[in-house]
């Protein structure tokens, strides 16, 4: 950014702050520059940096940030805009970083779709690991720079357990659970894996395995047995890459355009493609688009630092509230991303969805995750669609206390209480469950996966026997869960919203205008609250500083544990 434009973007927001604190009205101009143009034989270049953000934060001033990156849904829109624009005669993807497997099949899956317009797909890579590849290997064409690596050695899942940590510091994690595999409390009592805790690991890693197998192997033509040859060979450096025919080509980014078929096209950036002024479907079927993203909690939505996204349930019923006595939404497509969270929370959502269903068309989207509390908000919908490498299940309960009597006595604090009433002091953090306690607490929690079996049962048509037998805190992949009824179709965004509007009896081949929740945020909100909780979590970082997600991680993790209440939440996974 150039000094002058940064100071004029100082100063305007200076004068927009003095406007607001004055109570005094701010009318923004019409006009402006005129949106870039397209040449007539362009080749456009999209930098897909992963994870991709489901919605944007920064709102109105993205367009000023030269580091925000599009969120999932508008780079899809981007690929799927340029296959049918006659200016864009070829795209070069430039992958990097990674996520979870949902989103980059999401992505691959609108690579592979450009691909059937002719125009070819070629994929830079300065190096990359499996999920890197896995995108590039939709490309007709993959080169790499001459001192790259391919990290493609295989995939690992790995997950963190603080019963050693809490044993030192004297903290004693007096927590209980329903279902063999419901993991989350394992992250602190346990040292390792359980037996039902490595099963449920190796399934999930195993599954995810064979889908990045068959997706290179579709995307080089080669065979499963190849590629996991191949596999086995690696890492590779660039040559051995070539060799092994996982890239077509060793060379620099600025070669590309040397080569066919980006030579003789000119170059178009994504941000500058993104600018131009897009097709305007104003008159179109309106279709409602509710993100519900993050740990689910009670009251308001908002972004939590190094934990991530915050889905309060107050600020989800509002919206869906708003929507299904909209007469202009014709139907309503949830995208969840959710680990889960409180259980009173998801109660209170599944109860405005199942009002919502009744009146209008619902259908969700599964993204990365949906699982725990995640998946109990997904079993009111209509149709549920996941992408094969979606997390999704855990269909079961943890609650508990943490108690610091140990630690304090470490410190010399001493500690004491009075109390009336039998079980005034059953969330004590100063001392463990009593035998009747501990009875009356799994008694508690034992009623919350009853409910939460019911409610799958109903959503599902199925019952309570059939669920139990699947849930007990086991978590499936999107593929998995398909052939276990959990979901009903295997697909990303897209495809929801192509279920919606079959449901709402809108044309198949029609334009929508989807009406997203949240809305993008006001110049307000944004000066307000410029970064969410926290900037460093809001442009990515805690993506490329592993030991900060260690640590973000477990303060959101602890941050849970509230009085007496029942979680419906999976732990993180770290893999590579």
């Amino acid at each position: 950014m150039s000094s002058r434009r940064g100071t004029f973007i100082v100063l305007s927001l200076i004068g927009v702050a003095i406007l607001l604190s004055a109570g005094g009205t701010l009318l923004l101009l019409a006009g402006g520059p005129p949106p870039p143009s397209i040449p007539s034989d362009a080749t456009l270049y999209m930098k897909m940096r992963a994870p991709f953000d489901e919605v944007d934060r920064l709102g109105f001033f993205s367009q000023f940030s030269q580091t925000a990156t599009p969120t999932l849904r508008a780079t899809i829109d981007m690929i799927h805009r340029a296959k049918t624009d006659s200016r864009v005669k070829t795209l070069v993807i430039k992958p990097e970083g990674n996520a979870l497997w949902a989103q980059l099949q999401e992505v691959r899956a609108a690579l592979v779709d450009f691909r059937k317009s002719g125009k070819p797909v070629t994929a830079f890579l300065e190096s990359g690991g499996p999920q890197e590849y896995f995108v590039a290997s939709a490309a007709d064409h993959v080169m790499m720079m001459p001192a790259g690596t391919l990290d493609l050695s295989g995939l690992a899942t790995y997950e963190l357990f603080f019963r050693g940590a809490l044993d030192k510091i004297g903290v004693y994690p007096d927590l209980l659970h329903i279902g063999d595999y419901k993991t989350y409390s394992n992250t602190f009592v346990e040292k390792g894996f359980t037996p039902a805790h490595r099963e449920m690991s190796k399934s999930l890693n195993r599954d995810w395995y064979d889908q990045l197998v068959k997706a290179i192997a579709d995307g080089r033509k080669k065979s499963e047995a190849e590629i996991v040859r191949a596999i086995d060979g690696g890492p590779y450096m660039a040559d051995g890459a070539l060799r092994a025919g996982l890239i077509d080509a060793t060379g620099y980014e600025d070669q590309i355009d040397d080569h066919p078929p980006v030579k003789g096209t000119r170059r178009l950036e994504d941000r500058t493609y993104r600018d131009a002024a897009p097709s305007s479907f104003s008159d179109a079927p309106r279709i409602a688009l509710l993100y519900a993203t993050g740990t689910i909690t009670s009251g308001t939505s908002s972004f939590d630092g190094a934990g991530g996204e915050v889905l309060g349930s107050d600020t989800f019923a509002q919206w869906l509230r708003k929507v299904r006595v909209d007469p202009a939404i014709r139907a309503i497509v949830v995208r969840i991303n959710s680990p889960g969270g409180s259980a009173i929370a998801s109660e209170v959502i599944w109860r405005e969805l199942m009002l919502t269903k009744d009146l209008k068309p619902l259908i969700v989207s599964m993204g990365d995750v949906a699982a725990s509390g995640g998946y109990y908000i997904a079993v009111p919908a209509d149709r549920i669609v996941a992408e094969p490498g979606t997390i999704t299940g855990s269909i079961g309960v943890v609650t508990g206390k943490f108690v610091v009597k140990g630690t304090l006595d470490k410190l010399g604090i001493g500690q004491d209480s009075v109390s009336d009433g039998r079980f005034a002091e059953i969330d004590s953090p100063f001392s463990q469950f009593s035998k009747e306690e501990r009875a009356r607490v799994e008694e508690q929690l034992r009623a919350t996966y009853d409910l939460f079996v019911s409610r799958v049962a109903v959503g599902r048509k199925t019952t309570a026997e059939n669920v139990d037998r699947i849930a007990r805190g086991r978590v499936w992949t999107g593929r998995q869960a398909l052939d276990l009824h959990l979901i009903d179709e295997l697909g990303g965004l897209e495809t929801a919203i192509q279920v919606a509007k079959q449901r709402a009896r809108i044309d198949a081949s029609r334009n929508v205008q989807l009406v997203v929740y949240p809305p993008r945020r006001s110049i307000a909100e944004f000066l307000a609250n410029p970064f969410g909780a926290s900037a460093e979590n809001t442009f990515g970082l805690l993506a490329h500083r592993p030991e900060l997600r260690v640590i973000g991680a477990l303060n959101s993790m602890l941050g849970l544990f509230r009085r007496g209440e029942p979680l419906t939440i999976m732990p993180d996974v770290f893999w590579n």
